[in-house]
């Protein structure tokens, strides 16, 4: 209703520049009528943008609702079809949610004047801020080799007593499935199950109480114990180019941006910021096995580029 309105009023406003034109004159009486047109049409811009952000704040809103069922349901040990869990979720599964996540990132439209908050883009988040339960955020962990990586993660807990987080390796299917089967193997004979290994991933004809599957679940997923500067929030706005490039990473910058098709981040430069809402970033990953010490440009959504803390080239 408030598009149909809107719209007649611009066709009254292009039917009346037409006359002028074809006249070749500016009376009062079309200065006078444009200006009614003119602030007619602000107030229908002003409404319509008014319902938009409605709109924006009851998806925000329904996208918090089912996060916080999603949790509950996780916690509980219940799943759906639609959100299996990650330990028995193909790659391909869990690379098509991660950019389903990436595309549904909400853009940021602020009111004129009005700076991007944190967290959106490049925005950091502020020096007190903690991650809720359920937020993806890159994690500095130790890999099986010793060596350190910066891995996407999704926060578990914090404890402001020890300014420590909880946080659970995204991806599950890195596992080794014998070391799976073993510790399930062990953990299922304390509760008294026996298994046959053929059917390990066919478990519903056994009934374990919600407490054991936690505990179970606790067990053999990989859970890390972090201290903040180990964490870093992903974005939870897009930044707009358009309105506000401040916002964004720019040329040369160096970021940890998500390896396509892993759930690891690396050192990148920004190759190219996005120019439209919709584009991705194009990055170079440092790489020694090309001449120069960087890949190819590879594009990277705007939620799975942070900053880089270490500034020395590794």
């Amino acid at each position: 209703e408030e598009r149909s309105r809107s719209e007649h009023n611009l066709l009254n406003i292009q039917k009346t520049h037409e006359r002028m034109q074809t006249e070749n004159k500016t009376s009062p009486y079309y200065r006078t009528k444009l200006r009614g047109l003119y602030t007619t049409a602000k107030a229908d811009a002003e409404a319509e943008c008014g319902i938009l952000r409605h709109a924006l704040d009851k998806i925000a809103e329904i996208k918090s609702l089912l996060e916080e069922r999603r949790i509950a349901a996780k916690m509980a040990g219940v799943y759906s079809d639609s959100d299996p869990p990650r330990k028995t979720m193909r790659r391909g599964v869990l690379m098509t949610l991660l950019q389903q996540s990436a595309m549904t990132l909400p853009l940021w439209i602020g009111k004129p004047g009005e700076s991007p908050p944190p967290l959106c883009g490049a925005t950091p988040a502020s020096s007190d801020y903690v991650a809720k339960q359920g937020d993806k955020v890159a994690a500095r962990v130790k890999a099986v080799d010793g060596d350190e990586q910066w891995i996407l993660a999704e926060v578990v807990s914090y404890n402001h007593s020890t300014n420590k987080y909880e946080v659970d390796d995204i991806d599950e299917e890195g596992k080794d499935l014998s070391l799976i089967w073993s510790q399930f193997s062990v953990l299922a004979s304390y509760f008294g199950y026996l298994f046959d290994p053929d059917d390990w991933l066919d478990l519903n004809h056994i009934s374990l109480t919600s407490l054991q599957t936690n505990f179970m679940c606790v067990c053999l997923i990989r859970r890390h114990t972090l201290s903040r500067r180990r964490i870093i929030p992903l974005p939870q706005w897009k930044a707009n180019p358009e309105t506000d490039p401040e916002a964004l990473f720019s040329k040369d910058q160096l970021v940890l941006a998500l390896y396509p098709q892993t759930t690891c981040f690396y050192r990148a430069l920004i190759h190219t910021p996005p120019h439209r809402p919709q584009d991705d970033y194009s990055v170079l990953f440092e790489d020694t096995s090309y001449a120069d010490g960087y890949s190819p440009p590879l594009n990277v959504a705007q939620r799975y580029v942070v900053a880089c803390k270490e500034n020395k080239k590794k």
